[in-house]
């Protein structure tokens, strides 16, 4: 087992003092010395309890406003020296520094600060100087010396002295350490992406990971870095999974693109839509959702855009799926929705998503703005003799929004606002496209009259070809192709009306 060190002196310096009392009066229990700072220092003298002023020992007094009250070889003398080195016990005889034991430090509010939209003269008076150099110096000495840089670290650091009668193990100490280095890594990589403007430039630090049952598969590890409990609030259900929050996210980007329609409701499986509706009730919507691929709904992710009823839950709960996702349902519709055990109901805040993408690539990382561009009437160039109808238009755009969210390659179908079918994710479009007729004609859908969306061009004239014979009127694709005219006078040639978006959405 390893031996306890105890702990003789302290040095505390803290912005949040909450939870700090019980620390302070157990280290006063074990004659513990105590020096501090500030409105720190007062603290602890309205406890009670004696305190040493670091001037004191500096015989500096806090100078610039505070910005420098620590920063003195007396200070950092008693935390870095090495106690089994003999030079250092002599210069700490021969300048009568005293030994620090343990600190306790914490950091100005530098990304609170920057979230309030406080002017940049107040943030930057939330750069710590001295707490950060605290924490480094105490952490770097971990041997001899404990730091406790977190206010959520307080209630681990008191059971460990509570236990070892107020000593530690060099276990206790690294490990805190490893907090203390987190805690000033991740302050660095705040102030650094406040004052960066350099895209080339990729800095990150998330804390608190959740532990996963598992990753992609059973026999991977699996974690989730980020703040899930802002983004939804869960009602019920079992815990999430990696491939739950993977066509969660899916989902819930899918959603923003019909966030201020009619009532839409989508189902995904494996991080496509499997089908999608807009109508004008809920219910409807969800109906017409599920006919679109009943089979790939079941064990799938439910997203609406709006609140959920009895109406919408008494359908849902027919159908065996992993989450459910809503800004809001009734009470009863809960009721409904929570009978089955397992079943995982999420409220979706309202809450800025990720403006860049991040995905592992190599030895390396990819990083990309997100596709924020989602295709308008504005945008639609058409190209043929004959023009999309007002219907025609909508379910176009319908059928985009779908698309850009669908995997590469891929060809999506809808008529009247209902996907009826897509091909996901093929290796040519002529596959995509053959993938999709097959199976809208399975799920009896007339494809006479729909509207076809593809997410890039089309260099040859073959799918278009295909799309007439299976009854498609109208098509919308990004364009670009050198042999773009190739499809347009087929389209001309059929009575097809054809639009350019001019930009493609590839999702890989």
């Amino acid at each position: 087992m390893s031996t306890v060190k105890n702990i003789s002196s302290a040095l505390i310096s803290v912005f949040d003092k909450d939870g700090l009392e019980p620390i302070v009066r157990k280290l006063h229990e074990h004659s513990v010395t105590i020096y501090s700072t500030g409105g720190t220092e007062s603290f602890i003298r309205d406890l009670g309890i004696p305190v040493v002023a670091v001037e004191d020992v500096t015989s500096y007094p806090s100078i610039l406003g505070g910005r420098v009250k620590t920063l003195h070889p007396k200070v950092f003398g008693g935390i870095l020296n090495r106690q089994d080195n003999e030079s250092d016990v002599q210069q700490m005889k021969e300048f009568d520094i005293p030994q620090i034991d343990l600190v306790i430090v914490d950091l100005y509010p530098f990304e609170k600060t920057v979230a309030s939209g406080a002017p940049e003269a107040d943030i930057i008076e939330k750069i710590d100087i001295g707490g950060i150099s605290l924490i480094r110096a105490a952490a770097k000495n971990f041997k001899d010396t404990v730091i406790v840089a977190s206010v959520e670290e307080y209630s681990l650091f008191l059971d460990m002295i509570t236990k070892n009668d107020c000593g530690t193990t060099i276990e206790e100490r690294r490990l805190l350490a490893t907090k203390a280095f987190h805690v000033s890594s991740n302050y660095d990589t705040a102030i650094f992406n406040y004052f960066n403007t350099d895209d080339t430039y990729y800095k990150e630090s998330i804390a608190n990971g959740q532990v996963l049952r598992y990753g992609e598969n059973p026999h991977q590890k699996g974690f989730f870095f980020g703040e899930f409990d802002k983004m939804f609030s869960k009602l019920h259900g079992k815990e999430l999974s990696y491939n739950n929050l993977l066509d969660v996210d899916a989902a819930v980007n899918l959603m923003q693109e019909f966030k201020n329609d009619d009532p839409t409701f989508a189902i995904l499986k494996h991080n496509n839509a499997c089908g999608l509706a807009t109508r004008s009730n809920v219910k409807e919507a969800y109906l017409d959702a599920l006919s679109g691929d009943p089979t790939s709904a079941f064990g799938g992710v439910l997203i609406s855009n709006s609140k959920i009823d009895k109406a919408a839950a008494d359908e849902i709960n027919k159908l065996f799926c992993e989450v459910v996702i809503a800004p809001a349902y009734d009470n009863d519709a809960l009721e409904v929705l929570q009978e089955k055990k397992n079943r995982i109901i999420l409220i979706q805040n309202e809450v800025e998503l990720p403006a860049k993408q991040i995905r592992t690539c190599l030895n390396g990382l990819l990083v990309q703005d997100k596709d924020n561009i989602t295709d308008n009437k504005e945008h639609l160039k058409t190209v043929t003799v004959t023009s999309p109808t007002e219907q025609e238009v909508e379910d176009l755009l319908f059928a985009s929004k779908i698309c850009k969210h669908t995997k590469s390659n891929t060809i999506v179908f809808a008529k009247n606002k209902q996907l009826f079918a897509s091909g996901t994710g093929q290796t040519s479009r002529v596959d995509a496209l053959r993938q999709a007729v097959e199976k809208a004609n399975s799920f009896n859908f007339d494809l006479n009259g729909a509207v076809m969306a593809s997410d890039a061009f089309f260099p040859f004239p073959d799918c278009v070809e295909m799309a007439k014979q299976a009854g498609i009127t109208a098509v919308i694709q990004p364009g670009g192709s050198i042999k773009d005219e190739l499809s347009i006078n087929y389209c001309n040639e059929n009575n097809v009306a054809m639009v350019f978006t001019g930009t493609r959405h590839f999702k890989h």
